[in-house]
């Protein structure tokens, strides 16, 4: 599946941002929870618009995107 690269570098930055809850709490977890939200939130439309343009199913492209990203050699 030809997967946009929009979709790769949204997807990169939702599991960054995600990635920098690890340790924190209170407010900071607070905001950085609010920023990874943002950023999740951005992918997933992303990822249902390109569905809809091409008619695939949206669960094939989220997870070929994430696939993509999570594990580049396996493709």
């Amino acid at each position: 599946m030809d997967i946009p690269d929009r979709l790769i570098e949204l997807q990169q930055t939702a599991d960054a941002e995600h990635a920098k809850l690890t340790g924190l709490d209170g407010e900071e977890r607070a905001a950085q929870w609010q920023r990874w939200f943002k950023a999740a939130e951005a992918s997933q439309a992303a990822v249902t618009e390109h569905a809809q343009e091409t008619g695939t199913p949206r669960n094939q492209i989220e997870s070929a995107v994430k696939k993509a990203v999570r594990h580049p050699d396996d493709g």
